[in-house]
């Protein structure tokens, strides 16, 4: 019990010393609020003293903002002075000692006129933007003059040799006319141009690098210069500069290297051996100027007006037009002037030419621009396809319809069969080209066309030979002249393309022909000198000593008359050496034909000339003068048949 007293003691005891604390705190809490209190009343009094303070410490501090502000401005608007005098300072020395410097000051001016624009509150803005907008134009106008004189400066016209230099030897002018052999129609199909041009059209192959028209140092201050006017506003300036100086350099390339202004009755007096090689020289032109002018000229504009393809085009569809005229109407002119037959083949030519400059024009004149010359490129090849297969059709037509009157006394190989074969030789060098002719007019396969137009020609040809056959008095000459014809139209296919399109048939059935004219020549011009070696009519009623009697070998010639024996002996000589003075005079050019002719004659005639001497002969040889009537041997016989078909002069043989 005790030890619980003193423990309530000991609580009581602090909870007095506890109740104490709380009441000095109570005291000091109440004591610091009045202190707060007021210092609370003395700060307000402090504030509304020091507001007036604060409130003049405020407005120099915006005053020193907007100061610097000002400042900040005023600067901007001296460095924008400053930048405008530097400007002022290199446009008036103009572009030409430092364009890049030159082109600089035109963007801080335009930058000045930018900045000053836009300082509506600024009461010199409008001056200043005047005076720099007129320095900007004067600045434009000298960078017009620097294009204008940068550009005429480096436009020259190209020398030809720098030209030729860009392309293989075998496609440089030919200066050189064709010569003209076996032509009767005053013509030669044959011409070096497409043998050229189909040696070198594996144009894939080839390589071509266009020169460099303009230094590739200048065209990019070309290209910045053009810029500058575009932005400028000054595109229609730009372009009448690039044309003046430009167009009138491209056609005086094109006239040295020696393109012509022709047209439809210029072409028409100028004789075909001047008038195709102007055609071959064209062809060469018009690959110059595709491949390496046009090709040149597209690269500069392209070069010079990068970012701006609609006025790129149009600068190189106006720069070009007058060239691509020039060399174009030629081409019309030749394919609207008289058709002949000669004229196909550089009619193909030109066709051809154009049919491979066809991508490379579709490419170079791309754009809308541009529209009116790749329509007059693809109209003119147009119009030399069409005149080509109108020409093909005149072809046909004349050879069946020739009347020329050359004469071919010694029944050779007529110069229309020559010419003919060498036409249709020089078609199939053209097939891919004829190809393209045949799908574009008739449809339908190239071969099957070919063939039939090469039978068609061949057809006409035997036509006309038929006719000129019958010219010829003596029939065996009228045989011997068809032979020799269709014998060369069948060696001459044989040994060529036509072959394979014409067909073995074709040629068994024509080899016969050429037998049966042999046939009949011998028929013609041997049947009456044979008729004397026979025994026919040799057999006299009346006896007596003109009859054969004992003199002469028993039963050789039993009941023959030696007078007719020596006149069937007389006529023979006569008719042989009548034959043989006219048919040596006679032509048959083939050797393997010739020979063959002549073994055909000599295994007819000479088996029965020795039989008819063996038998006859001793009536003649018992009488006086035998050699009178026996003036041959079967030997001379023979070598003077050797001496046929040489075409020889009789007078020189006489000689």
């Amino acid at each position: 019990m005790g030890i619980a007293v003193g423990g309530a003691d000991l609580l009581s005891e602090k909870a007095s010393m506890m109740r104490e604390s709380l009441q000095k705190s109570q005291t000091i809490t109440d004591n610091v609020v009045t202190i707060l209190g007021s210092f609370d009343h003395r700060l307000s009094a402090l504030e509304t003293a020091m507001r007036p303070t604060q409130i003049r410490t405020h407005s120099i501090r915006k005053a020193h903002e907007n100061i610097d502000k000002t400042l900040k401005a005023a600067e901007g608007i001296l460095a924008h002075f400053d930048q405008y005098r530097q400007a002022e300072a290199k446009i008036l020395n103009g572009p030409h000692e430092d364009l890049e410097n030159y082109l600089d000051a035109i963007e801080k001016l335009r930058s000045n006129i930018q900045f000053f624009g836009s300082k509506k509150g600024f009461k010199s803005s409008d001056g200043i933007i005047f005076h720099a907008s007129n320095l900007l134009a004067k600045a434009i106008s000298k960078l017009e003059d620097e294009f204008k004189q940068l550009l005429s400066s480096y436009s020259k016209p190209v020398e030809p040799e720098r030209l030729f230099d860009c392309l293989p030897n075998s496609m440089r002018p030919s200066s050189g006319s064709p010569s003209q052999e076996g032509d009767p129609m005053g013509k030669n199909p044959s011409s070096n141009h497409h043998s050229e041009s189909h040696n070198n059209n594996n144009a894939d192959a080839v390589v071509y690098t266009p020169p460099a028209l303009i230094p590739p140092r200048i065209l990019p201050l070309l290209h910045e210069l053009a810029q500058q006017m575009i932005e400028a506003g000054h595109r229609q300036q730009l372009l009448k500069i690039y044309r003046d100086s430009r167009s009138n350099v491209l056609e005086e390339s094109l006239q040295k290297l020696g393109v012509e202004k022709l047209n439809k009755d210029d072409v028409q007096k100028l004789q075909w051996e001047i008038l195709e090689a102007k055609i071959g020289n064209w062809i060469h032109f018009m690959r110059i100027a595709v491949k390496l002018l046009f090709a040149g000229e597209r690269k500069v504009c392209d070069q010079i007006f990068e970012g701006f393809d609609s006025l790129s085009e149009q600068c190189f569809a106006e720069v070009t037009t007058n060239s691509v005229t020039m060399l174009l109407s030629f081409g019309e002119a030749i394919a609207k002037s008289k058709r002949s037959p000669e004229k196909l083949f550089v009619l193909l030519d030109m066709y051809e030419i154009m049919q491979e400059l066809h991508s490379e024009i579709e490419t170079l004149f791309k754009g809308k621009a541009c529209t009116e010359i790749r329509e007059a490129a693809m109209s003119l090849t147009k119009r030399l396809a069409q005149t080509a297969q109108e020409t093909f059709g005149d072809f046909e037509e004349a050879v069946e319809k020739d009347a020329t009157k050359t004469a071919v006394t010694d029944g050779t190989v007529h110069p229309l069969t020559s010419y003919v074969i060498n036409y249709v030789k020089f078609l199939f060098d053209y097939r891919s080209t004829l190809k393209q002719l045949f799908q574009e007019f008739e449809g339908g396969d190239d071969s099957s066309q070919l063939a039939s137009v090469t039978m068609r020609i061949m057809q006409a040809l035997q036509t006309n030979l038929d006719g000129k056959s019958k010219q010829y008095r003596d029939p065996a000459l009228t045989h011997l002249f068809l032979m020799n014809n269709i014998h060369y139209i069948v060696r001459s296919v044989r040994r060529s393309e036509a072959k394979d399109l014409l067909g073995d048939d074709w040629v068994q059935r024509h080899r016969r022909i050429v037998q049966q004219h042999a046939n009949q020549y011998k028929r013609n011009a041997w049947a009456k000198i044979l008729q004397c070696l026979s025994i026919q009519g040799l057999t006299s009623s009346g006896g007596g000593s003109s009859t054969a009697g004992g003199d002469g070998p028993a039963g050789s010639s039993s009941g023959a008359s030696r007078a007719l024996v020596k006149d069937r002996f007389k006529t023979f000589n006569v008719m042989f050496e009548e034959l043989h003075q006219k048919q040596s005079q006679w032509t048959v050019p083939d050797t393997e034909l010739r020979e063959s002719l002549r073994l055909a004659v000599a295994e007819v005639l000479l088996p029965a000339y020795r039989s008819f001497v063996k038998r006859f002969g001793p009536l003649v040889e018992s009488g006086k003068t035998p050699q009178k009537y026996i003036k041959y041997t079967a030997e001379d016989l023979d070598r003077m048949l050797g001496e046929f078909f040489e075409g020889k002069n009789m007078n020189e043989t006489k000689r």
